[in-house]
């Protein structure tokens, strides 16, 4: 069995990679990414000898590379987590987010159609529905209508509505799921937990949008990837499937919670402008997922201290990518191959 996985240099995908290299010793894993600024292979240090593991320095939006690489491996799966997703980038540079996440995503669905793969999983984000008031009663569900309010989400909900049409016009085997915020380790440094716990631990300053009272649903990443695996191997064909879970918090609450856990003060928080077009609250139901087996094991009290605790334990890893030494570890070992 051969695993296609886009974007795992990246924060989730390159946790599913290594869930499914660890897990799945009999399928073979192969890595797809460009190695832009957030692709990251250090993270990989530990399963980069396993024999199920590959790696391939390729762009999705490079039609003739794509090909070649899909006709020659015949993947039997294509996990789609390869994005641009800083919402903060999409604002100044939306260019690039529909370069890559709609034309890389229809280059990847040409190359899937024409290998005929098992399924093609298309990763994407609640925040392609837009946002919800602050109501605790209502929640995103999979029939909730795509009302995305920043490029990112703009160029997310196109991807999504690209991979139907595949499904539609052309019967490529698919599922769509889409993620609440996630966290946990590896989590690139510019995010909202990970940048918290680097400046508390420098005692520095640590920025917070408008009054810090929008609401996101926080999803440990390994809880995310199990889901992933399932809908995978167990999703029924065509279907979308939404990943939550259940803990909504603040961003405001999230970054006290951080400053508590290392023992610092509050008076480290500092509010800054709000973003433009910055969505109020989201919350997903799950319960269509959770129906098909999944259940998220973390809940957020425990995720974040294990998450605080994890980047505690790994310091050089977040600091090699501050410090941007992180980008020359792909010469270095790839380089002469």
């Amino acid at each position: 069995m051969k695993v296609a996985v886009t974007g795992g240099a990246g924060f989730i995908g390159g946790n599913f990679v290594q869930y499914m290299v660890n897990k799945y010793p009999s399928y073979d894993i192969f890595n797809l990414d460009v190695l832009t600024y957030a692709g990251d292979l250090t993270k990989h240090k530990n399963i980069e000898n396993n024999e199920n593991y590959h790696f391939a320095k390729v762009d999705i939006s490079n039609r003739d590379e794509i090909m070649e690489l899909f006709n020659k491996e015949k993947f039997d799966y294509v996990v789609h987590f390869a994005a641009e997703s800083h919402v903060d980038r999409s604002i100044t540079e939306p260019e690039i987010f529909v370069k890559t996440n709609v034309l890389g995503t229809q280059v990847l669905l040409d190359a899937s159609k024409a290998i005929n793969v098992k399924k093609f999983v298309h990763v994407s984000t609640d925040e392609v529905y837009g946002e919800l008031d602050f109501d605790p009663t209502t929640f995103f569900t999979e029939d909730t209508p795509l009302q995305p309010n920043s490029p990112y989400s703009a160029s997310k909900a196109s991807s999504d509505l690209l991979v139907r049409a595949y499904h539609e016009t052309f019967k490529l085997p698919m599922n769509i799921t889409r993620c609440s915020n996630n966290y946990g380790p590896y989590h690139f440094p510019e995010k909202l937990i990970p940048l918290t716990i680097s400046r508390v631990l420098n005692d520095q300053k640590v920025p917070v949008y408008g009054t810090g009272e929008n609401i996101r649903d926080w999803l440990h990443v390994l809880d995310h990837c199990s889901a992933i695996d399932l809908v995978m191997h167990e999703g029924e064909n065509g279907e979308v499937y939404n990943v939550g879970g259940h803990n909504e918090r603040t961003n405001l609450e999230v970054v006290k919670t951080i400053i508590s856990a290392l023992g610092k003060s509050e008076d480290l928080i500092e509010f800054v402008q709000d973003r433009l077009g910055h969505d109020k609250r989201y919350a997903i139901d799950p319960s269509k997922l959770e129906k098909l087996g999944w259940k998220p094991t973390y809940n957020f009290d425990t995720g974040i201290a294990q998450t605080v605790q994890w980047y505690l334990d790994n310091k050089e890893w977040w600091e090699t990518i501050i410090s941007g030494e992180y980008k020359q570890y792909f010469e270095k070992q790839y380089g002469n191959k």
